[in-house]
This record gives structure tokens, C-alpha cells and sequence, in this order.
């Protein structure tokens, strides 16, 4: 019997777990692939306070893990199947744990275009991760799809290694901040593809061509080319707890402010749940409130 288990190891699970280890809680923290998660798949991060310049991604995950370490938190790679919320059970692929509340911190993956082509030619040509793939498409012609901030920073990480870089957005203007938006407009190899949309993506063995279709004329045209980056939100991990707990409909776990859910004793922090920011300044802060919340049940001051 542990006092808590913390379900996902990303930034808003490792929080909890450093909160809930300085709590004195037993605390078990189940991962299904890698401490860290998805934040892994950039490779500095710009906007985490306290770090003039940005800091390495790698880095400050591994701050974070060593910190939650030293506070003799059991690490435990198994993937979370289901969920009894009754009973505050958590099964996974070696066993059933049981605890006195649980975290559910299993974050988000990337939406797919759903169109043509995409899945055939996902790994290659097609791709959700410029840091992962980008050197790949040295001094090629590559488009990265969306408006907001990743979009911003994975076509600014591209064009370090592509020919040119088109960013392909369904409005008029982006949605990332403006600092990013500037250094977009200053790099020459950075082109934008405004009011458009991707309707097919072509090849035989590897992408060679896109198909775009203007949404105010609905003219189409092909656009030859030799990768595409696909950043047009997230779709959360959560369903493995549709038969547990209220989501909404995209999936995302309903939480009140102290981040506890439907069923009492259990809480959910990060990007798995319903919010207005998805970032891992505020990811980090949710798992704070999380532990505390939990720690507060678990003591009966709840």
C-alpha cells in the first residue's frame, strides 16, 4: 500500500512527486516509456523562469528527476492499463498497486491532419518531431503545419538544417508570441502559406508533394516537397479512463481548482487535463497543487 501513486513522469508528474516526497508521502511514480515524456522531444526550453537564455530540455529533466530521487520516490517503468477509483487501485502491465489517492499525469500526444497519405508516410517524410528528425532533411524543402508557439520554434530548429521551411496555417495570422513571430520574419529560409490547409500528402516510398487547398477560394495546388512537421494540437492520454473518470469531449480529464476530478481522492495535473495553457511552466504548477490536494486528502483536511 503506498499513500500515493503518480501516474506519467512528465514535468507535471515529477512535480507532484517532488511535492508529495517533501510531504513524507509514500509515493510511487509509474512511467509507460520515458521520465520526462513528450517535453523530451524539444531540445532547449526558452521560457522556464529563472534560466537567462533557455536551458537544455535534457537537463532540466534531469534536475528534476535527480531531485525527486533524493527523496526516495519509487520509479516504477510499467504503463498504467486501468484504473479503479473506487478502490484507488491502478493496474498495469506487471501488476495492481493500491494507494490513498492518485495523480493522473500522463499528458498529451500530437493531433494527426487525418488526411491522405499521413499514416502511410508517418516516418517517412511525415513527422511530429523536428528535434528528432530535423537533420534528416539537410538542405531540403520541408513545411511545418499550425500557428502556435511549437510551430514557431520546430520551424526555427528546421531551418538550421533545411533549404527552405513553408509554414502552413489555416488563418491569417499566427497564434505564437510575437518575439517568435519576429525571428520568423527574419529568417530568409522561412516562407508562410496563410489561410491554407493540407488535404493529401503524396509519394510512393517517401513524401514528395503536398496538396493544399486555399480555405477562402478553394483553389488547390501541389507544393513539391521532401518532409512535412505536423503541430496542430494535442490529443490527450486518457483513454484508459473513460469508464473512471468525467472527460470532456476531446478526452481531456475534468478537474476542479485544487485539480481534483470526478471521483474523490483522485487528481489529475498537466496537459491531460481540460485548461486554457498548455505549457510546462503551468504543467509544473499543476502538479504542485495535485500533491498538495492530495496530501490534504490523504491526511483528512480535505
Amino acid at each position: 500500500m503506498h499513500d500515493l501513486i503518480i501516474i506519467g513522469a512528465g514535468p507535471a508528474g515529477l512535480t507532484a512527486a517532488l511535492y508529495a516526497g517533501r510531504a513524507r508521502l509514500k509515493t510511487l511514480l509509474l512511467e509507460k516509456s520515458v521520465v520526462g515524456g513528450r517535453i523530451l522531444m524539444s531540445e532547449e526550453i526558452e521560457n522556464f523562469p529563472g534560466f537567462v537564455g533557455g536551458i537544455r530540455t535534457e537537463e532540466l529533466i534531469s534536475r528534476m528527476t535527480e531531485q525527486v530521487r533524493q527523496l526516495a520516490v519509487q520509479f516504477c517503468l510499467e504503463e498504467a492499463l486501468e484504473i479503479d477509483p473506487r478502490l484507488k487501485t491502478v493496474k498495469t502491465s506487471a501488476g495492481v498497486y493500491s494507494a490513498k489517492a492518485v495523480i493522473v499525469s500522463t499528458g498529451a500526444r500530437p493531433r494527426k491532419l487525418n488526411v491522405p497519405g499521413e499514416d502511410r508516410l508517418t516516418g517517412k517524410g511525415v513527422s511530429y518531431c523536428a528535434t528528432c528528425d530535423a537533420p534528416i532533411f539537410r538542405e531540403k524543402n520541408v513545411f511545418v503545419v499550425g500557428g502556435g508557439n511549437a510551430v514557431a520554434e520546430e520551424a526555427l530548429y528546421l531551418a538550421r538544417f533545411a533549404r527552405t521551411v513553408g509554414i502552413v496555417h489555416r488563418r491569417s495570422d499566427l497564434r505564437a508570441s510575437m518575439i517568435l513571430q519576429e525571428r520568423l520574419k527574419e529568417n530568409k529560409k522561412i516562407n508562410f502559406i496563410l489561410n491554407s490547409v493540407i488535404v493529401q500528402i503524396s509519394g510512393a516510398a517517401k513524401v514528395e508533394s503536398l496538396k493544399i487547398r486555399d480555405v477562402n477560394t478553394a483553389k488547390e495546388s501541389e507544393l513539391p516537397c521532401d518532409g512535412v512537421f505536423i503541430y496542430v494540437g494535442y490529443e490527450p492520454e486518457t483513454e484508459f479512463l473513460r469508464n473512471s473518470l468525467k472527460l470532456e469531449e476531446a478526452g481531456f480529464i475534468v478537474s476542479g481548482d485544487d485539480l481534483s476530478t470526478s471521483v474523490e481522492g483522485v487528481f489529475a495535473c498537466g496537459d491531460c487535463r481540460k485548461k486554457s495553457l498548455y505549457q510546462m511552466v503551468n504543467a509544473c504548477g499543476d502538479g504542485a497543487v495535485a500533491a498538495d490536494s492530495a496530501y490534504k486528502y490523504i491526511a483528512g483536511k480535505k
